[in-house]
């Protein structure tokens, strides 16, 4: 190897001297990567089978599946959810029909922070920005014709995924199907929602225990769900880099664990239904780099942190969208293609699961023809590009292995600070992940106004365009009909039990070792409404109040 190493240096030595011919007629861009080239000697020193493997073998940097996609394709998850239950059920039963192999759950922004369609502050926003679900009456709606023994459902929900969740149980019970055969994930990962998001209910503490009983209550009763989807989607559409995205999500898994833990539960007992949600940015090389890098962190951290020996407790599944924060409203036909380069990057990083957005989505909600688009971008790259024939194909390149090990290293750094500060709960509430993303978010965004960073329509390449047209809109009378529907609800409902079960849960919500998704199941079963089940929840735990950060 010392005779090939200084062929390769001799070689450089020679390439170097020719740059700064060429740079000198032709000078190079500006920010782009500091180091031009890449050679065996930039991944120097990594152990092949140590630190990248095989797929389907700790530490999973090449795949957590033997075989990835050859066998099966990744789920091909659209997420979808507007204006009433009746309306969105309708987009859901369209995508299964057009090739949808999973459904994913948008809700509104009352639904996810725990209010009902009728109450004062729900004005305005209902059904906008996905679906309005006040009641286990609008979720038996929402999937009616859709057989819950057969779907895969993903539901965006944080703060009350534990009733969302108690929703779609009670409503697969109707239809026949036992909780022990439901598949599907809730994203129930509060700790992003302080950090860069924002749809919080509770405090950290009874929020972490909300979780930790729906761990619990799965490992039992709902062994096939996903228990959460500890995300860093989020983190990274506000303005996060690649590193700070998995660094920041790996602490929140990593506290989410120990919380687990410290309840009693077995690590092997839950940690195999714990799932991840990526971001897939426009940087494709970078991102595969970031898959790959993901793996191989939470495999190391599981075994030799937390003494994990199922394969399964080891293995980082990831469910991914592309980048949303990345959509132009200027020359939106633009975003196909970035959507397109952004699937290319999730399907050689290795997702299981997908959702492309649709072109129109910086304007207004998709239409069916924006959407219908999106997933067949899905499936060309799944059955025409060549991409998903062969396990981890840009495993082995210079530059994607040595971007793999710096951006572990960055993220390693980022984790041992957290772990000074006290872990994430702590590093949230003393403003630190905040303050990282927000630095780095101001940074991007400088240098696209600075025009050091190109945006194809937005500061390069612009047109005069005309005002798009055809744009999908919730009509307003939406959140009328959704309040006459809730009170016709209430007035149908056995009100004694609705009370006799709040009050159960209330009586629940005091003792901090009683898990309170039973409580939540019965309230949810006599038609209790979100608002008033999160409402016992606001009356005992509090509500979470921000800090800014200057």
């Amino acid at each position: 190897m010392s005779n090939e190493k200084e062929k390769i240096q001799a070689g450089l030595a020679e390439y170097n001297a020719s740059v700064e011919k060429t740079v000198a007629r032709f000078p190079e861009r500006g920010h782009l990567p500091e180091q031009r080239l890449y050679t065996p000697l930039d991944i120097e020193g990594t152990d092949y089978t140590e630190e990248i493997g095989f797929p389907g073998m700790y530490p999973y940097t090449r795949g957590v599946q033997p075989t990835m996609y050859r066998g099966r394709f990744w789920t091909m998850r659209m997420y979808a959810g507007f204006s009433t239950a009746e309306e969105s059920n309708k987009r859901y039963r369209y995508l299964i029909e057009s090739g949808a192999t999973g459904l994913s759950c948008a809700f509104d922004l009352p639904t996810q922070i725990g209010y009902d369609s009728t109450d004062d502050i729900s004005e305005g926003e209902v059904g906008k920005v996905g679906v309005a679900i006040d009641s286990l009456a609008d979720m038996e709606i929402l999937f009616d014709q859709i057989d819950l023994g057969k779907v895969s459902t993903s539901m965006t929900i944080n703060a009350p995924a534990s009733v969302l969740l108690a929703m779609y149980i009670a409503v697969a019970e109707k239809q026949g199907v036992p909780a022990d055969q439901l598949k599907g994930t809730i994203q129930n990962d509060i700790l992003k929602e302080y950090a860069a998001r924002g749809t919080y209910i509770f405090p950290p503490r009874p929020s972490m225990r909300l979780i930790t009983n729906i761990f619990e209550y799965c490992s039992k009763y709902v062994p096939k769900w996903n228990t959460i989807s500890i995300s860093g989607y989020h983190i990274r559409e506000a303005g996060s880099t690649a590193s700070q995205e998995i660094a920041f999500t790996i602490a929140d898994g990593i506290a989410y664990v120990e919380a687990a833990i410290k309840a009693g539960l077995d690590v092997d007992a839950f940690a195999g239904r714990l799932s991840f949600f990526w971001n897939a940015h426009n940087n494709v090389l970078e991102e595969v780099a970031k898959f790959r890098a993901s793996r191989r962190i939470w495999a190391k951290v599981m075994k030799e942190r937390f003494g994990a020996k199922k394969a399964k407790s080891m293995m980082l599944r990831v469910h991914t969208q592309t980048a949303g924060s990345m959509l132009t409203a200027q020359q939106p036909n633009n975003n196909i293609i970035r959507v397109a380069l952004q699937t290319a990057a999730a399907v050689m990083g290795g997702t299981q699961s997908l959702h492309t957005n649709s072109r129109d989505e910086a304007l207004a909600l998709p239409t069916e023809e924006s959407v219908m688009i999106a997933l067949r971008t899905q499936q060309i790259v799944a059955y025409e590009s060549g991409l998903a024939d062969v396990v981890d194909p840009l495993a082995g390149s210079y530059y994607v292995e040595a971007m793999t090990n710096r951006i572990e290293k960055e993220a390693w750094d980022y984790i041992k600070k957290i772990d000074e500060i006290g872990g994430a709960v702590s590093a949230i509430e003393k403003g630190y992940i905040q303050k990282e993303i927000q630095d780095s978010a101001y940074k991007w965004q400088m240098d696209v106004e600075s025009g050091a960073r190109t945006i194809v329509g937005v500061n390069k390449f612009q047109i005069e365009e005309k005002p798009v047209e055809g744009l999908l809109k919730v009509d307003a009378s939406v959140g009328e009909k959704q309040k006459a529907k809730v009170e016709a609800m209430k007035a149908k409902r056995d009100n004694a039990a609705v009370e006799a079960a709040l009050a159960n849960l209330e009586a629940a919500c005091k003792d901090e070792n009683e898990n309170l998704m039973p409580h939540i199941l019965a309230a949810v079963k006599t038609y209790a409404t979100l608002g008033e089940i999160c409402g016992v929840m606001r009356k005992v735990f509090g509500e979470y109040e921000a800090h800014v950060n200057l």
